[in-house]
């Protein structure tokens, strides 16, 4: 018996609504027809990835995400990074050369750090 891998990603977020309109305005995700409540699923592949209301109360946490790296993968990491700063988003490592391409993070509405990658 094994484990084989991540085959699920969710973040736990204080206001769904407005991070799922963050998430598909500013990252251009898309939404699944159909979540279960409570949840926002987007159509990523190879793994699903969505925010959901949280079953802890994280207003009793420091900070969200400590000692977890999330990373997306982007067709245009430059533009989307253009895109993020111009609308005022909080980039918290500066664009640079990666073993993956084009790579910066930025804080979403939560203080989640994502960091993207082409």
């Amino acid at each position: 018996m094994k484990t084989i891998g991540p085959s699920f990603i969710a973040l736990q977020v204080s206001d769904l609504e407005t991070s799922a309109r963050f998430y598909t305005e500013e990252l251009g995700l898309d939404r699944v027809a159909q979540s279960p409540p409570g949840a926002v699923v987007f159509a990523t592949t190879p793994i699903p990835f969505a925010l959901r209301v949280p079953s802890v109360d994280l207003s009793e946490v420091e900070h969200l995400g400590w000692g977890v790296a999330l990373w997306l993968k982007a067709d245009h990491p430059s533009a989307l990074h253009d895109k993020l700063a111009e609308a005022g988003v909080a980039i918290v490592t500066p664009p640079f050369e990666g073993p993956f391409g084009l790579t910066f993070a930025f804080e979403d509405p939560d203080g989640y750090i994502i960091t993207i990658h082409g």
